[in-house]
């Protein structure tokens, strides 16, 4: 296995292509409420992203056919933007997507509640959140990896929640999925020493449920077995001498 490490010139594409993914993510936020679809979503972060002067890195990536990801209430991941479907008071809908700066890659997702939800709805957001950042106080160098798997879903579990195993954060760089794969869940091993410069894109994905999940017949979207609720929050990291810097959550 090959882990990029990032000269300070590829740093800083890195950064803005963060930065940038993070105003789209910013101006989408503003759209979520009832009523709304979520082709309109990705229309218009589509547009957003084009306004910027980057390229949408989902779009027709492996043929998924749009640029973002919009997942609501049991879809885990990989939900497709449709004209038909469209946002209910109560739902929760996860938006991943990223975006390509001068040849590199970012890569974010954040879950929303439409209108008002249910408490507990609410606390798989907080929880799948707060997960993130459990991991990350183990995001520096001289660490392992896999100490970042095991704080994520040591902190999810804790509520009873179901942590993803089918599906794994990953490096990115020059393309959107790069090695390490990087799980939420303990590990047998210590993965890899971190470096500064890697450069990763940590995701949990939390069930409010049974861990477990399926595949719709679009191949696309990942659902929770159990149809119980899921949320996904994820930045692009980098890996930094002391504490590291999030790509694409500056504030």
């Amino acid at each position: 296995m090959s882990v990029s490490v990032k000269s300070p010139k590829e740093i800083e594409k890195m950064r803005k292509a963060g930065h940038l993914l993070e105003q789209v993510h910013n101006e989408l936020a503003k759209m979520i409420r009832p009523g709304v679809s979520t082709w309109e979503i990705d229309h218009e972060g589509e547009k957003i992203i084009r306004e910027l002067g980057c390229i949408p890195n989902f779009l027709n990536y492996n043929g998924f056919p749009a640029s973002f990801c919009t997942s609501i209430n049991d879809e885990v991941v990989h939900g497709i933007p449709s004209k038909e479907r469209v946002l209910q008071e109560g739902d929760i809908i996860s938006l991943d997507a990223g975006l390509i700066y001068e040849g590199y890659h970012s890569d974010a997702a954040r879950t929303y509640g439409v209108g008002e939800i249910s408490k507990e709805a609410q606390q798989l957001i907080d929880v799948t959140r707060q997960s993130f950042f459990e991991g990350i106080k183990y995001a520096k160098a001289g660490h392992h990896l896999h100490e970042i798997s095991a704080a994520i879903g040591a902190y999810a579990e804790k509520f009873g929640y179901g942590v993803v195993r089918d599906l794994v954060g990953h490096g990115i760089g020059t393309s959107l999925h790069e090695d390490p794969q990087i799980p939420n869940f303990a590990q047998k091993r210590r993965g890899i020493r971190l470096q500064p410069g890697m450069t990763l894109a940590i995701e949990p994905m939390i069930n409010m449920g049974r861990a477990d999940v399926c595949w719709l017949d679009d191949d696309w979207t990942v659902v929770t077995e159990d149809g119980m609720l899921s949320a996904h929050y994820e930045n692009t990291v980098l890996i930094t001498e002391g504490e590291p810097e999030l790509l694409t959550l500056t504030k």
